[in-house]
């Protein structure tokens, strides 16, 4: 796994975030992949319908992600705090240098508590979406089982996590 280091003065340049997004997906999706910053700037543009995007400023890091397009409309309601759509088609994300602390049952939770199944970090990972959600019922939801899991189980953005180590 590569870890970027980001320059502390002004923040990472243009350069340090392509670097950082392009370590989230295998190199035949990063290599043409779209990059956009967080603000939602184009810092380099693609030509195989894939979105790479460096770790969020407010992370420490590294987080970067290669999404779809069901997956980039995913994100933007989950950022927006909005209902996704259902995804017409399976949907697919790379998080292939991993990912910070997060909640494995509430999309919003800021902090562990009691019943919120919190994770410290994320192993390295690929993302699937269904159109179905209810295909997921019966499929393990526990984080750390050794295999792929649901994650945000009972919600609209309920998704499947798949180790990749």
């Amino acid at each position: 796994m590569t870890v970027i280091s980001f320059a502390q003065d002004d923040g990472p340049t243009a350069e340090e975030m392509i670097a950082d997004a392009l370590t989230a997906a295998i190199p035949s999706i990063a290599n043409d992949a779209t990059v956009m910053d967080w603000e939602g700037n184009m810092l380099r543009e693609g030509t195989n319908g894939w979105t790479c995007m460096p770790t969020p400023p407010d992370r420490a890091g590294p987080e970067a992600m290669c999404l779809d397009n069901e997956w980039i409309a995913w994100a933007s309601a989950w950022q927006g705090h909005t209902e996704p759509p259902v995804p017409s088609t399976i949907g697919f994300g790379y998080m292939l240098a991993g990912a910070g602390a997060e909640s494995n049952t509430d999309p919003y939770a800021e902090g562990p508590t009691d019943d919120n199944e919190w994770m410290e970090s994320q192993p390295p990972h690929i993302m699937l979406l269904v159109p179905d959600a209810s295909a997921l019922e019966g499929l393990p939801t526990a984080f750390g089982n050794g295999g792929p899991w649901v994650m945000w189980a009972g919600t609209s953005y309920v998704h499947v996590m798949i180790p990749t180590e």
